[in-house]
């Protein structure tokens, strides 16, 4: 599903070139279950917009379902990163205005689907992240934290897409919440069996994947199967 090929990522300012990934080469199969992870300034958030498809690599290639992503233009991006790609950020990043139903409706409206079908695609992908049906019309500034976090992976969810990035997922919140947002990650893995790819920083978070990738200055530093992974069960919100 995914291939990385000598990834070479470089920031030019000015005179300064910086590179920050350094012949990166590794590939997720579909369903695996994922975590890269790397301390500050390791260069996991550029490959993680790399693997998003929010930028390109300088040199090498990056394959996503066979198609290299350098040699595609910005529509198409846009098109991979709505139809492929479910994005979980730390910031929640919803709308405080909207209701949660509505939240989790917006890239299908982006996508273009018909409004009769949008509630209800939206409705399934809340089942799916364990979130309960009596907070649908809440606003997300009545929800706590882990709430608001199975929203985004609804969002994330009602596209159908086929990998589901998420980027320090657990960062905001405390380790009882973050606990019921990985047990909701790996039963989307386990049950459903989607491909998940989960940037972090701590070991403890990484562990509950069942593969973990450590980069360190730009470049693979470590590549290996979890042998004990850390399950989650019966986590409340």
């Amino acid at each position: 599903m995914m291939e990385c090929r000598d990834i070479v990522k470089t920031y030019v300012t000015g005179e300064i070139e910086t590179q920050v990934l350094k012949r990166v080469s590794f590939t997720i199969r579909d369903g695996e279950f994922v975590a890269i992870m790397g301390p500050s300034g390791s260069g996991k958030s550029t490959l993680m917009h790399i693997l998003g498809c929010l930028d390109v690599p300088t040199q090498g290639s990056y394959l996503l379902d066979g198609r290299d992503v350098a040699q595609l233009n910005d529509d198409e991006l846009a098109d991979i990163r709505n139809r492929k790609i479910g994005f979980v950020f730390q910031s929640f990043n919803l709308l405080p205005r909207a209701s949660v139903l509505r939240n989790v409706m917006l890239p299908l409206v982006y996508a273009g689907n018909d409004p009769g079908t949008r509630s209800g695609l939206a409705e399934s992908a809340l089942r799916a992240s364990a979130f309960p049906e009596q907070f649908w019309r809440h606003k997300p500034n009545q929800l706590s934290g882990g709430m608001m976090q199975r929203v985004a992976i609804a969002r994330a969810l009602v596209n159908n897409p086929s990998l589901v990035l998420a980027d320090e997922p657990t960062g905001n919140l405390d380790s009882v919440t973050g606990e019921a947002v990985l047990a909701t990650f790996q039963r989307l893995h386990s049950e459903q069996g989607r491909t998940i790819v989960l940037i972090t920083h701590e070991p403890y978070v990484a562990e509950h994947a069942g593969r973990i990738i450590h980069i360190r200055d730009g470049q693979i530093a470590d590549d290996h199967e979890v042998r004990q992974r850390r399950l989650v069960r019966n986590a409340g919100i």
